[in-house]
C-alpha cells in the first residue's frame, strides 16, 4: 500500500478524479465560488487530511503536473494569435492599459505590506498576485517569496476580481467588449478569462491577449523595480 501511495499515479490520479468533480460542481452551481481549481484544491487537502497521507507522497505524482503549467501558459498565444487583428488595431492602448495595470498591481502590494507591516518573505509571495500561475511561481522565486503562498494570492485575485467584476463594469458603464476583457485579463489572469468568456467571444480573446501582456510586463517591471 506504501508504494502505491508513494508512486506518481496517485497524485495525478487524486488531482485528476478530484478536478473532474470540480467541473461537475461548476456546471451544477454556476458560481464564481464554485470554480473547479478550488474545488480541486479543497478536496485534495480534505483527502489527505482524513487519510493522514503526507504531502509528499501526492507531491511525487503532483509534481508531474505542475511542470505542466509552463507549456500550458504558452497556450495563451492561440487566442492571441486568433484575434490578431484587434491587437493590432488597439495595441498601443492594451499595451499601455497592461502595463499600468501591471505596476500598480505590484506597487499597491508592496505598499500596503508595509503599511500593515508584513513580513518580507509574504509581501514577495503576494507581489506577482495578478498574473498566470507559471509567471507568478517563476517571480516568486524571484523575488524570494514561498510559491505556495503565490498560488493562493493568485487564485484568491482571480475569484475576487470575478465577483466583483459584473458590479464594477455595471458601475462604471464598460460597454465596450475590448475593454472589458483587456481589464479581466489583467487583474485576474486565467480565472478572469473564463468570466470573460461567459461575457462574450470578443471578450475573451481580449482577456487572453491580456494575460500575454501583463505577464510580459509585470516581468519587466519587476526586474526594473526589484
Amino acid at each position: 500500500m506504501n508504494e502505491l501511495l508513494h508512486a506518481p499515479m496517485f497524485g495525478i490520479a487524486l488531482t485528476l478524479c478530484t478536478y473532474a468533480i470540480g467541473l461537475f460542481v461548476s456546471r451544477k452551481v454556476r458560481s464564481p465560488l464554485a470554480n473547479p481549481m478550488i474545488v480541486a484544491s479543497i478536496l485534495c487537502i480534505a483527502f489527505l487530511k482524513l487519510t493522514s497521507i503526507p504531502l509528499a507522497a501526492y507531491a511525487v505524482g503532483g509534481d508531474f503536473l505542475v511542470m505542466l503549467i509552463f507549456p500550458a501558459t504558452t497556450c495563451i498565444a492561440v487566442s492571441v494569435y486568433s484575434r490578431m487583428d484587434l491587437l493590432k488595431r488597439h495595441f498601443i492602448p492594451i499595451a499601455i492599459g497592461c502595463t499600468v495595470g501591471a505596476t500598480v498591481s505590484i506597487l499597491s502590494v508592496r505598499v500596503l505590506s508595509r503599511l500593515v507591516g508584513l513580513p518580507e518573505i509574504l509581501t514577495n509571495s503576494l507581489l506577482p498576485k495578478s498574473v498566470t500561475t507559471a509567471i507568478a511561481l517563476e517571480l516568486a522565486g524571484l523575488f524570494g517569496g514561498e510559491p505556495s503562498l503565490t498560488v493562493v494570492a493568485v487564485m484568491v485575485t482571480g475569484i475576487s476580481v470575478v465577483l466583483g467584476a459584473p458590479f464594477l463594469i455595471r458601475l462604471f458603464g464598460i460597454t465596450d467588449p475590448i475593454v472589458q476583457g483587456v481589464a479581466l485579463g489583467t487583474s485576474s489572469h486565467v480565472i478572469g478569462t473564463t468570466k470573460a468568456l461567459e461575457l462574450g467571444q470578443t471578450q475573451g480573446a481580449m482577456s487572453g491577449i491580456a494575460i500575454f501582456i501583463t505577464g510580459c510586463a509585470t516581468v519587466i517591471v519587476s526586474l526594473l523595480l526589484f
